[in-house]
């Protein structure tokens, strides 16, 4: 063993190995040395011989279930399953004293989530949740720009994810109702809801609406939700998977200033398109979709952030190698944040359903 290398590793599995376990979590983990990707569960023939191909190795089995039979040969389990499914197989993993990463929006209500942490505690696990957009390029350029004075005082955070998807092209989205997890509020909704807390604290929902555009929609693909935080902002938040013109990814008003941001951070679309993480080009965004900062007539060009997903395994393999849940050092995201955004969105579902 090389000095670089670690003491031992945190022998994984992935559950899912759809966009979630392909894009993102397997080749993070893969990236990583200090850890080892042992198990890839997935039904889909398919899926199955990709990821023997690209992970040779790997053991694949059918499903979350099969992973808990190898437990005792395991440290890890990385849920990237339907949402309605992470609640009972969270609880079946820290059960089987594994820790657990579960994918956003972590489960399918805020009592679900209050209980997985409860479970956890109680068994001293590491839980978590995988909230990768907090380190997407042009999010971690919005904190590093809110951290200085640039825009004075911030009255207005807007912030949206719109696509042109016409068609439904994942079968459990197309059967999903709110109830099962499904719809763009508990999709794209979860990220922008955990960002805009992240960045400006606690807050209420004041106004939402949620629609239904597509045919064989059967929760939301369409939502606009208002928070007003404790501190004073208001964030306007716009999910939709209709969307034949997209309006800026965000544009935040200052007293002395503001910031406009078009496009979408790269490192997704690098990985499909078959990069790594650990490439030289990996989450860096072509100078041309920089924000733009300042005034109308005199803006100023600001380079965004290199995006940074791999650092959610890195800080989570510092926390479980030193020590786990007994360890003082931060969880990459702490699953009370999760609860929160839950509560956020059964909020925006109650407001909207009370003004049709």
């Amino acid at each position: 063993m090389t000095s670089t290398e670690p003491e031992r590793t945190i022998r994984t599995a992935v559950v899912g190995y759809g966009l979630s376990g392909s894009v993102f979590h397997a080749p993070l983990i893969a990236a990583d040395p200090r850890y080892s990707l042992n198990v890839i569960a997935t039904s889909d023939a398919g899926r199955q011989s990709a990821a023997t191909q690209r992970y040779p190795g790997v053991k694949t089995v059918r499903d979350g279930d099969a992973v808990l039979e190898l437990a005792g040969d395991l440290d890890l389990v990385v849920l990237g399953t339907p949402p309605a499914t992470h609640f009972p197989l969270a609880k079946a993993a820290l059960e089987a004293g594994l820790d657990v990463v579960v994918d956003k929006p972590f489960v399918i209500s805020s009592a679900q989530g209050r209980e997985l942490i409860a479970v956890a505690e109680r068994l001293g696990r590491v839980l978590t949740v995988f909230q990768n957009r907090r380190w997407d390029g042009d999010f971690l350029t919005v904190r590093k720009l809110l951290a200085g004075e640039a825009l004075g005082s911030v009255a207005r955070f807007e912030s949206s994810f719109e696509r042109w998807s016409p068609a439904i092209s994942k079968a459990w989205k197309a059967s999903a109702t709110a109830a099962d997890g499904g719809g763009v509020l508990f999709d794209l909704g979860t990220h922008l809801i955990d960002q805009a807390l992240q960045l400006f604290g606690p807050a209420r929902v004041v106004h939402a609406e949620l629609e239904i555009r597509r045919p064989e929609e059967k929760a939301d693909d369409d939502a606009f939700v208002v928070l007003r935080h404790e501190s004073g902002v208001l964030s306007h938040l716009a999910m939709n998977m209709l969307c034949a013109q997209q309006g800026p990814r965000f544009r935040i008003l200052g007293s002395t200033g503001a910031f406009t941001k078009h496009g979408v951070d790269p490192q997704e679309p690098y990985i499909v398109a078959g990069g790594g993480p650990l490439d030289a080009d990996y989450g860096v965004e072509a100078p041309e979709w920089s924000g733009k900062l300042g005034r109308d007539g005199h803006l100023d060009a600001l380079p965004t952030e290199r995006g940074a997903y791999p650092e959610f395994y890195r800080i989570l393999a510092e926390k479980i190698l030193d020590g786990g849940a007994g360890s003082a050092l931060p969880l990459p995201v702490n699953p009370a944040d999760a609860v929160d955004v839950l509560t956020i969105i059964e909020s925006a579902r109650e407001a909207a359903s009370a003004n049709p």
